[in-house]
């Protein structure tokens, strides 16, 4: 499933980020890819200790915490730390999938995580840069992802994606991975599916009996494909 949640981030916030990203150390991407990864990619990226990463990716995993849509799409197990990535001048990173597991070395020890779902948190707005869109495949063919600055794309972690070389301006984004409570790809769909339907409802019509049954199912379904 592409999923794409609209302002995970206000205006001001995004302004925040931009301000703390323009001086911050960027270095040559390809240190935190694997091997056939490093092949294809070629930009810039915050160390993932780097602090102002730090201090932004807590901005961005607050901002999630209270993100509904997000929330009802991922139900995220654990989050990756938010890293940041800068693209100009011609820099891609050409058709890849990322690594089934990632470390989290800020905590001690380091902690596997299972890329369940990847997402894209775009910083830049559209109109400021020319390419750069997010290319992922999946059996329905290749879907181009540029969106507004404050909201995210997400889509599975096994998907072949590419970002197109950034022709004009400056592409900034952060990116990370979820592992799930739910592994399946199309069981988290349903369950997507389900909990807006029910959301949905609950708007117009609060006091429809169907509510509690269709509330039970969602919970039942998520208890039944949980993996905990």
């Amino acid at each position: 499933m592409l999923l794409h949640v609209a302002n995970v981030l206000t205006a001001e916030q995004v302004t925040q980020c931009r301000g703390w990203l323009a001086s911050a150390d960027w270095r040559d991407g390809r240190a935190t890819a694997g091997y056939q990864s490093a092949l294809a990619k070629n930009n810039r990226q915050l160390a993932e200790d780097d602090p102002i990463a730090r201090q932004l990716g807590g901005v961005i995993l607050d901002a999630l915490s209270r993100n509904p849509t997000f929330f009802a799409g991922a139900l995220p197990r654990r989050i990756f730390p938010p890293l940041f990535n800068r693209y100009e001048g011609g820099e891609s990173f050409d058709t890849h999938v990322d690594n089934a597991i990632r470390y989290d070395r800020a905590a001690n020890p380091p902690q596997p995580l299972r890329t369940d779902l990847a997402a894209t948190l775009f910083l830049s707005a559209p109109e400021d840069y020319d390419g750069g869109e997010l290319v992922i495949e999946d059996t329905f063919g290749a879907h181009a992802v540029k969106l507004p600055a404050g909201d995210l794309a997400l889509y599975p972690g096994s998907s072949l994606h590419k970002v197109q070389a950034v022709t004009r301006g400056v592409r900034v984004a952060a990116f990370f991975w979820i592992q799930s409570l739910v592994r399946s790809d199309s069981q988290r769909r349903l369950l997507f599916d389900l909990d807006v339907s029910i959301q949905e409802l609950t708007q117009r019509v609060p006091d429809a009996p169907e509510l509690v049954r269709l509330t039970g199912v969602y919970h039942n379904l998520l208890r039944e494909w949980s993996d905990v």
